[in-house]
């Protein structure tokens, strides 16, 4: 089918899948001892997206998704929204909930949101979606679903008590939704884990499925990766058993690379544990501008509009689905902000090439990233400043800095990255950080000392 054909077929559902903190290779697909075999088999059905790239960070990766703008555009780029912050994502941006809502879909989020707690106004039903459970800020305890001693566990926005692990729980609550989806009502399902995020906690009978693993933080992560792919198995089936299967895109990625450096595993101590997370052949992890950190494991999947067993090396960004999924929807972009997303349907249908030619990676006062073509330049912009230039095609695993050899070429990509920088918004968070604040968690609320296991079950 044509992309002309299929951006003027009947409207798609659409599937949004977020895992938290995941590794590139922690997927059957990519090699990993992680047995994902629901993931596997939608990526054997679909398309595996290998050169798709997201944030370094959480919140900036979410409001990426949400906005199809960089978060340099609005002040989220540096780090993510902390317990103790006032701040959200700017209530002039658009979301791709509203969005789509003009087109006539539904929206729910099941999961995670990070992108503003403190204030209502930032919260999902605010911003487009219609239905809302789970999360509302960055991290919780699997089993208490607390931060800080504060149970983060919402309903339609309100206080949520349950007993029962998080993954498993916000599987319950989307199959439950999509068992009360019809055919002929288009709707935007927002699916985001909370794992392999830390702490890493797993029920015991998942623990003892990885026994052979012999480090917990690993063991407990293994079992994380697989209660959130038994979930993704519920949720196709779901949609198999309401016969919307052969209308629904599916998308899943991970926000970030997998954590490979203690001091990004969020609020939580880790510092003693062993980073569990495996990106495979890319340089660093979560936190970090080299591609372990920004190059995230990612698939689509529609039965019959997607070739099976494609492999799509198109660079493509996080910003890109709104656009996309916008015009697979036949949504009007009225509204929204001037877009960084560009519509890469074609290269993920049809194997075209990326519909863009550079991938602005990020912008940050102190520091910047760009991939033009093969190039890749990281900036480094604190002293003792450092700049560094790598050709993927050659040097995937970014261990031959060429920057001294191409001066010119360096030059070029940091005059793109000075211009990105001077229309920046400045980070939120430092705005946040150096003016006079009191903490507040859903409100007001002071935040307590607080602890949580590093492994296993509470």
């Amino acid at each position: 089918m044509t992309v002309a054909a299929a951006q003027t077929a009947l409207r798609p559902n659409i599937v949004l899948i977020v895992s938290d903190d995941q590794g590139w290779k922690d997927v059957g697909f990519h090699g990993s001892d992680i047995a994902t075999p629901h993931l596997d088999k939608l990526a054997a059905g679909g398309a595996r997206l290998e050169a798709f790239y997201a944030q370094p960070m959480c919140t900036p990766t979410r409001a990426a998704l949400m906005t199809g703008r960089y978060p340099h555009r609005y002040g989220l780029q540096t780090l993510v929204i902390p317990s103790n912050a006032r701040y959200g994502l700017p209530t002039d941006e658009k979301l791709l909930p509203a969005v789509l809502r003009e087109a006539g879909y539904r929206s729910a989020i099941f999961g995670k949101w990070h992108l503003g707690h403190a204030d209502r106004k930032y919260w999902p039903l605010q911003r487009g979606f219609d239905r809302q459970y789970g999360a509302l800020l960055g991290e919780i305890d699997y089993f208490t679903h607390s931060a800080h001693g504060v149970r983060d566990w919402f309903r339609q926005e309100k206080p949520l008590k349950q007993t029962g692990y998080a993954t498993e729980l916000i599987g319950d609550e989307a199959v439950g939704w999509l068992r009360q989806q019809r055919a002929g009502q288009p709707f935007f399902m927002y699916l985001a884990f909370t794992a392999p995020h830390a702490p890493y906690q797993a029920p015991q009978r998942l623990l003892q499925r990885y026994a052979h693993i012999a480090d917990p933080s690993r063991r407990a992560y293994a079992a994380m990766i697989a209660s959130m792919d038994e979930q993704i198995g519920r949720v196709v089936a779901a949609l198999d058993a309401q016969g919307l299967r052969d209308n629904t895109l599916i998308v899943f990625q991970s926000d970030n690379g997998g954590t490979r450096d203690a001091r990004f595993t969020g609020e939580v101590d880790m510092s003693g544990a062993t980073m569990p997370a495996d990106n495979g052949p890319w340089r660093g992890g979560k936190g970090s501008l080299y591609e372990g950190g920004v190059r995230v494991v990612a698939l689509a999947n529609w039965p019959g509009r997607i070739p099976a067993g494609a492999v799509v090396d198109a660079p493509m960004h996080a910003v890109d689905l709104l656009p996309t999924f916008a015009a697979l929807a036949g949504a009007p972009l009225t509204g929204t902000q001037p877009l960084d997303g560009v519509n890469q349907w074609a290269a993920i249908a049809e194997g075209q090439p990326s519909a863009r030619s550079e991938v602005v990676i990020d912008v940050e006062p102190f520091r910047a990233a760009l991939r033009e073509g093969d190039w890749k330049l990281v900036w480094a912009a604190t002293l003792p400043s450092r700049v560094e230039l790598y050709d993927l095609k050659a040097d995937p695993g970014e261990k031959n800095d060429l920057a001294a050899k191409e001066p010119e070429r360096v030059a070029r990509l940091q005059a793109k990255l000075q211009a990105q920088a001077k229309a920046a918004a400045p980070p939120l968070l430092f705005k946040e950080t150096l003016g006079v604040v009191k903490p507040a968690l859903f409100g007001a609320v002071a935040l307590p000392d607080h602890a949580r296991p590093a492994a296993g079950q509470p």
